[in-house]
């Protein structure tokens, strides 16, 4: 079966509000064998409602809208959702009552414009939403299905989980899609397509590798299309495990998972603790390990260092160091990350110190210069870095090489 996503807000074009709602609805999709074919992102218009409803019933067997179903003046989209239905939206007491109990059970009074959450299209089966205010609604025409969700993720997520998702399974896709991924570390994405050129030639026609490059890693995303299930997962087995056997210790992972979800995993298996000492990256690094579920039983905690005066009340840098060297310089990055590993007791640390721009640099330490630290088991590993002049990019390079340096060093003292 075929898919496509709707999103509805002014707020997804002008860059104010991330469209995570897309992202999260595909992974849900793909897991009932429902393929997202388009993801359209539109103005809260009736032009562009329309629009996007005509064309995409035109292409997908499964229409997903999401926004412009509050109760304000720019909220369109049921109406306009009538519109193209030929159809009305009539009052259902059920609904109201439903909204009306939502602000009871936080002692609020219900305002006016409330009352219009409880018009709901003629044709639809409402989703009802205790998650918030505005209920979903579905629509079938014969094997066609519309569904309209709220925007606010939180709400979209519950009501598709609890409401649309167990009405979803009772479809049934004749094409079939298998997944497989291989995260690789410290081979670029040109090598890498070199060096499994010749088996990537020999796929079937079923089958296609994408490549997904970031700092310092590469994902290969293989997908196979068919008709019999099993077939595909044979398939898909064999082929990539070929390309793991070629590829060879660069492979960190067989499964669909982050650099930092590998880490936070290997080092829970080796009984390995982490603590970060930052200072251009101001937490990042810590920020992506806790966001992993699971880090509490490795990650330990972060000093981030900005001031000079913390780097030597909290992480033991002498002011010495401090005076001769400089805070951006490998002598401090090396006492910051001892001192995290000391004072929280870790088997690992890493250290960041830099000047992450765009202003700071001098001609001795431009913008884009910094210095990272990795404290393992046995030794210290330090590495410099010449960016450029973007923060928020020289910020996330940065993280993702400390990331790097700190699996290596890992590595090479955890060999199973």
């Amino acid at each position: 079966m075929k898919a496509e996503i709707i999103t509805i807000g002014d707020e997804i074009l002008l860059g104010q509000v991330v469209d995570t709602n897309s992202a999260w609805l595909g992974q849900q999709l793909f897991d009932l064998q429902i393929h997202v074919q388009q993801i359209t992102s539109i103005t809260d218009s009736e032009e562009h409602i329309l629009q996007a409803l005509t064309e995409a019933s035109q292409r997908a067997d499964v229409i997903i809208c999401t926004g412009g179903l509050g109760p304000t003046r720019d909220d369109v989209t049921k109406a306009t959702a009538a519109k193209f239905f030929q159809t009305e939206l009539v009052h259902n007491e059920e609904v109201l009552e439903h909204v009306k109990q939502i602000f009871a059970r936080f002692n609020r009074t219900m305002p006016d414009m409330n009352y219009g959450q409880a018009s709901i299209l003629a044709n639809a089966e409402v989703l009802f939403n205790d998650w918030g205010t505005a209920p979903g609604m579905w629509v079938q025409q014969g094997e066609q299905v519309f569904i309209f969700l709220p925007g606010v993720p939180y709400e979209m997520k519950n009501l598709m989980q609890h409401r649309a998702i167990p009405k979803l399974k009772a479809f049934h896709s004749a094409e079939k899609l298998v997944l497989r991924y291989i995260l690789t570390v410290g081979i670029g994405e040109s090598h890498l397509a070199e060096s499994i050129a010749d088996i990537e030639d020999s796929f079937p026609s079923s089958a296609h590798l994408a490549y997904l490059p970031k700092i310092g890693m590469v994902r290969l995303r293989l997908t196979l299309n068919g008709k019999d299930l099993k077939e595909l997962n044979r398939t898909a087995d064999d082929l990539q495990q070929r390309l793991i056997d070629r590829i060879g210790s660069a492979v960190i992972a067989t499964e669909d998972l982050s650099f930092e979800e590998v880490i936070v995993r290997d080092f829970v298996k080796h009984n390995c603790t982490l603590a970060t000492a930052e200072s251009c990256t101001g937490g990042n690094i810590a920020r992506l390990i806790t966001e992993v579920s699971g880090a509490s039983e490795m990650f330990l905690g972060a000093i981030v260092s900005y001031a000079n005066e913390v780097k030597v009340s909290q992480l033991g840098v002498s002011e010495e160091t401090l005076k001769e060297h400089g805070a951006v310089s490998e002598e401090t990055v090396i006492q910051m990350a001892k001192g995290a590993q000391e004072r929280l007791h870790t088997s690992y640390a890493v250290a960041t110190s830099g000047i992450a721009g765009p202003g700071g640099g001098t001609a001795e330490k431009p913008v884009g210069m910094i210095w990272v630290a990795v404290a393992g088991k046995n030794s210290v590993q330090t590495k410099l870095f010449q960016f450029h002049g973007d923060r928020l990019i020289n910020i996330e390079r940065a993280t993702n090489q400390a990331l790097l340096m700190l699996w290596n060093l890992y590595r090479q003292e955890n060999q199973d």
